[in-house]
């Protein structure tokens, strides 16, 4: 909950900045919440603004409050900002960025949804694979590639996706047991992955 109230106190501070230094200007400002993430529960929201012509930097927050979703471990807080790029002008049509976002989490990874058995190593007990979690951290470095289309004078939507880096230092439990899976002696696992980790359609209003 601490978490919850963290991300939205960073928004809220980062709009009222935009929406001071908007009316000081001709520069755009956009609040905007991912249509895909809405109907599961999820938020996904953030705020873009533009610096130049054709370049806008957006501050963006994901939520996904779940203990528990479709049987599954799914909480995630996670922080970004996208520097992008737009070959039209701000808030039209294609553009490319770059990103970068930070993530706490407790999840079940989607390699561990099986019920097949697992082992950590070979001197480790064995497990079923879908009574196995994770909690830890994530750091994300990578590209966006969008194109955004106006709907009314104050509308748009933005459809996006992120795929970069996905560095994580992690431990691992039993969900019943409450022990570590993979205690050889670290203190935290790592696993670095190149994956898609943002994207959707989000609609946005102008300020």
């Amino acid at each position: 909950m601490k978490n919850t109230f963290l991300v939205f106190a960073i928004l809220f501070g980062v709009l009222s900045n935009a929406q001071n230094q908007n009316s000081d200007n001709s520069k755009k400002v956009y609040v905007k919440a991912n249509a895909l993430f809405l109907p599961l529960g999820m938020l996904n929201a953030g705020v873009e603004y533009q610096l130049k012509e054709k370049i806008t930097l957006q501050a963006e927050v994901f939520i996904s409050p779940w203990k528990s979703f479709a049987g599954k471990y799914a909480q995630v807080y996670m922080v970004g900002f996208d520097g992008r790029y737009y070959f039209k002008e701000a808030f039209q049509h294609w553009y490319l960025g770059a990103n970068i976002s930070g993530a706490k989490y407790i999840i079940q990874k989607y390699n561990y949804w099986s019920d097949g058995p697992y082992q950590y190593t070979p001197e480790s007990p064995t497990y079923v694979t879908s009574d196995l979690y994770q909690d830890g951290y994530s750091l994300m470095l990578g590209a966006t590639v969008g194109y955004q289309f106006q709907v009314s004078d104050r509308w748009n939507m933005d459809l996006y996706l992120g795929v970069g880096t996905i560095q994580s230092f992690y431990k691992g439990y039993h969900k019943e047991l409450g022990v570590r899976y993979d205690d050889d002696g670290r203190k935290w696992n790592k696993s670095g992955e190149f994956l898609p980790y943002r994207g959707g359609i989000m609609i946005g209003y102008k300020l």
